[in-house]
């Protein structure tokens, strides 16, 4: 039986989503622990002892403390039985690592934040979406999306037979980036990706994770 699991972080962090996806996918049972590091008074002191930046998820399995989504996800991949999240070949795991990569510095900030928050969250909490934060993140979310679908082959995942860590991060950014008419309208525009999507928000792990 695996030792114990913790998520550490919030259902609506895409980064949180991440990591739970990521052990749905390898079938590990885990324990989450809501953390709201936006609240008023900010993270609470003892989470701060487990990432002293203040961000989250953390993670810990049988007293091993993890915090950065890629050092959880990848030692996620390798510490648990189950499907693979990385390729084992030299170069696919090079092209997981870019998207990866790719999602995290441009997709990220634009696509989520760019978009997303500032179109849906911030109207909902009664502020003035940023309208030129939305035309740059739109730009930038233009050239994710050209790059991400130059790169998928034509199989049913991102990169190579199976899933990756690629879908698992593109998957949980896509779907806020969406949320947004700008974003929806943008991504209509490339179906191989709209087939993609579809596919990947069927997944159990996805409606388990409260995606689909």
């Amino acid at each position: 039986m695996a030792a114990a699991v913790t998520v550490f972080g919030a259902d609506y962090s895409v980064y949180v989503r991440i990591v739970r996806l990521a052990l749905v996918e390898k079938g590990v049972p885990y324990e989450p622990v809501d953390v709201d590091v936006f609240a008023e008074s900010g993270p609470p002191a003892e989470y701060l002892e487990r990432q002293p930046f203040g961000r989250i998820p953390a993670f810990e399995h049988d007293g091993f403390r993890l915090f950065e989504t890629s050092a959880i996800t990848r030692y996620i991949d390798a510490a648990f039985d189950g499907p693979a999240l990385m390729p084992t070949d030299v170069k696919s795991a090079a092209r997981v690592n870019q998207i990866v990569s790719m999602m995290d510095n441009y997709a990220y900030p634009s696509m989520v934040w760019g978009v997303y928050v500032e179109r849906v969250e911030v109207p909902g909490r009664g502020g003035v979406a940023d309208e030129a934060r939305i035309s740059s993140g739109l730009e930038t979310a233009r050239t994710c999306l050209d790059t991400l679908q130059s790169l998928m082959g034509d199989g049913s995942f991102l990169v190579g037979p199976g899933l990756t860590l690629a879908d698992i991060y593109a998957l949980a950014m896509l779907t806020y980036f969406i949320k947004a008419p700008e974003g929806a309208d943008l991504f209509a525009r490339y179906p191989p990706l709209e087939d993609w999507l579809h596919r990947m928000k069927g997944r159990p792990a996805a409606l388990e994770c409260g995606i689909g």
